[in-house]
């Protein structure tokens, strides 16, 4: 019997702005999917700087290359610059490397996007554009850009540049699907691959009252994990912390991470004087496992907007499930639907977290416990790393089949 030839390898260059190795802190999406992919050899090119900690990244690898970009400190022409620096540096990076079957460009910004389309347009593959948020949507409602001035404008003309020329859009949320749909774009062409996370990498190193003595948590836990930007809303969780601080003394909120916001919320929470608030460094994502097993519950929270109803797939979200922590969110919609669905935590209004909490408590441990062994079994079945990455691999099967 003639054994069939072995498909050659083909090449993925994937370029994202602020994708992290494992050993630094920050989001992993694309490295988690690209190396459970079969048959395809995998290049991410990102930018040098953290984007929670504003550090170097660590030194580049063949499989993860880094561009410089200068720093910034706020959302101001110096962030616009440090965009505009990485998609030029991504763009001479990707034709300097060897030519890729697939370019994989992922926002939020569109830059990315407009590097990741010149690549694969000069080295004549195929294109992905990845849509993590909706631009110029979010500017929008945050009252960054006014709708039809010049800036709006501009960023929703490059928008439809992109989603025309992209040979395929993969979404993280059902809701972005549908919006990008409704700019022309055939449903064919929109691949539906969110955030997800797996069970069997959330495996603490320790028992979890050794990682509650390392970490210095006692109480009952509620920890967010993740930027400390203006869209995260984490001034919802101030609140809540002042409401509950006199007839929940034991409940300790922890914010783990860094961000623009950071040094505000910092700054509040002292003149407040908020004793219950805990603020933590953002920590590498190997040591996320740890961090949660210490904790009693994961808060995921942001900012009162009307597409967070909708556009957002948040790996927070799907990192507390996953390692068995009851969720507290104050997002409806998408979100607060897989919680609600899937009975594994509490939904609350944007500005009632003190609710929350105090529903939280109420529960007891062992409910507390339930609602994490069902977000848990819910991962493991419906939203992990390899059923995505097995969606992202059929995708470029089809492109370059």
């Amino acid at each position: 019997m003639t054994s069939q030839p072995a498909r050659p390898t083909r090449r993925l260059l994937a370029l994202n702005h602020f994708a992290n190795p494992y050993d630094a802190p920050g989001g992993t999406r694309l490295l988690e999917l690209t190396e459970r992919l079969d048959g395809w050899d995998t290049t991410i090119v990102a930018a040098n700087r953290n984007l929670f900690t504003q550090g170097r990244q660590p030194p580049a690898t063949d499989a993860f290359r880094t561009v410089w970009t200068p720093p910034y400190g706020g959302n101001d022409a110096t962030r616009v610059l440090n965009w505009a620096v990485f998609a030029i540096g991504a763009l001479v990076t990707g034709l300097r490397l060897p030519r890729p079957d697939v370019v994989y460009a992922s926002s939020p910004h569109l830059l990315t996007g407009l590097a990741g389309w010149a690549i694969a347009r000069i080295r004549r593959a195929r294109f992905v554009l990845e849509i993590r948020d909706l631009w110029p949507q979010i500017l929008v409602d945050m009252g960054r850009i006014r709708a039809g001035s010049l800036t709006h404008r501009l960023v929703r003309g490059l928008e439809q540049f992109l989603y025309r020329r992209a040979d395929a859009i993969v979404v993280l949320a059902q809701g972005a699907a549908q919006a990008i749909a409704e700019d022309g774009v055939p449903p064919g062409r929109i691949w539906f691959i969110p955030n997800a996370a797996d069970p069997a990498d959330f495996e603490p190193t320790a028992p979890r009252e050794e990682l509650r003595r390392r970490y210095g948590f006692d109480g009952v836990t509620i920890l967010y994990a993740g930027a400390h930007g203006p869209a995260n809303g984490l001034d919802f969780v101030l609140d809540a912390a002042a409401e509950v601080a006199r007839d929940l003394p034991q409940v300790r909120f922890v914010l783990v991470g860094d961000g623009l916001a950071k040094p505000a919320l910092m700054a509040r929470a002292a003149r407040r004087r908020l004793t219950n608030v805990v603020f933590l460094e953002a920590v590498p994502k190997n040591e996320v496992p740890d961090l949660l097993a210490a904790t009693d519950a994961g808060l995921h929270v942001l900012a009162d907007l009307p597409l967070f109803l909708y556009g957002v797939s948040p790996n927070k979200l799907f990192d507390y499930m996953a390692a068995g922590l009851p969720v507290l969110t104050n997002t409806a919609g998408e979100v607060g639907e897989i919680v609600k669905g899937n009975d594994a935590g509490i939904v609350v209004e944007p500005a009632q977290l003190a609710s929350g909490v105090r529903q939280l408590v109420a529960a007891g441990p062992e409910r507390r416990r339930r609602w994490g062994r069902n977000g848990m079994r819910y991962t493991a079945q419906e939203r992990n790393r390899s059923l995505m990455a097995a969606r992202l691999g059929e995708l470029l099967d089809q492109l370059t089949g």
